[in-house]
């Protein structure tokens, strides 16, 4: 799909491995944390009349691209996260668009040089129908809490006060970070219940646990992943609530940097569950239950259908 572009106006290795020891030692120590109190989620309610897009196939979830035409704009310094860069679908007669936050990792930038590590996916999730902002942390150095509320921060500012606010709906939000990012997706999910869906790349949180997590919340992993490991993976989403709508999958062979470069194996998982449970499009459920349709690259994958 084509696309348009304006403006408006790994020292990683070292620093993850001590938090991970610390924060391993601290969840095994304390065991899952008392969950905070959270207002009733609205995340599993299904939301009516925003299907978008037509009939999806296995063939349409596997291209990079999705059936709409995208823009894009550049975001500056401000509001409480360090700008970025908004995707968004230029058809105008479906009503609004669900959104998504997209959060960097551990020194990573998002869209900006040195070392952007996601902005290959704000094109593609924004060409199945979903306004994406794809945000730089106030330092890269941030961990997982304050990562968690820049991303808050930005979805505020994307629905109240950025150039495509009318293109939101503010009641059909979410939020996906890859390593730190992932831990600050877990921050943002636990204190702002009413998210629609949340996604962890490898997700690290040195201080958190999920335990009150009560968002649909999709958890990825790679098998040879050597900074957030299988066993502390595994671990941390041990401690999600068995009521939450959830699931894990490993991706076979992938390391903690696969999630960097541009990939159909991710986002046969992403897509599905972004549709499900921010646009409430049951059509999809069919490429996550009651199996994958393609699980030649996925070596574990532990879902908790139905979710319609």
């Amino acid at each position: 799909m084509r696309q348009h572009r304006g403006r408006w106006s790994r020292p990683i290795g070292a620093v993850l491995a001590a938090a991970v020891l610390a924060s391993t030692a601290a969840l095994a120590a304390a065991g899952p944390a008392a969950a905070h109190p959270t207002a009733p989620s609205q995340a599993t309610t299904a939301v009516k009349g925003t299907q978008r897009g037509p009939n999806p196939t296995l063939a349409m979830i596997e291209a990079s691209r999705g059936p709409f035409a995208t823009a894009q704009q550049s975001v500056a310094p401000g509001n409480g996260f360090h700008g970025g860069e908004v995707y968004y679908p230029t058809d105008t007669s479906q009503g609004t668009w669900g959104a998504l936050a997209i959060i960097p990792g551990y020194t990573a930038r998002c869209v900006n040089q040195p070392a952007p590590e996601e902005a290959w996916m704000g094109p593609w999730l924004s060409s199945f129908g979903f306004v994406v902002i794809c945000l730089e942390t106030n330092s890269p150095n941030d961990f997982d809490v304050a990562r968690g509320k820049e991303a808050l921060a930005a979805l505020k500012w994307l629905t109240t006060s950025s150039p495509v606010k009318n293109r939101v709906d503010p009641n059909r939000l979410s939020v996906m970070g890859h390593s730190m990012g992932g831990g600050g997706m877990v921050y943002a999910v636990e204190h702002q219940p009413s998210l629609k869906a949340g996604i962890g790349l490898a997700p690290f949180s040195p201080s958190q646990n999920m335990s009150s997590d009560r968002v649909p919340t999709l958890v990825l992993g790679g098998q040879k992943d050597p900074t957030v490991t299988p066993s502390m993976l595994a671990g941390l989403y041990a401690t999600m609530p068995a009521s939450t709508k959830s699931a894990f999958a490993q991706i076979a062979g992938a390391d903690h940097e696969f999630y960097r470069t541009a990939n159909n194996v991710m986002m046969k998982l992403v897509v599905p569950w972004l549709k499900i449970f921010v646009d409430g499009d049951n059509r999809y459920e069919q490429f996550l239950c009651p199996k994958l349709p393609d699980p030649s690259k996925i070596s574990i994958y532990q879902p908790k259908c139905p979710y319609i």
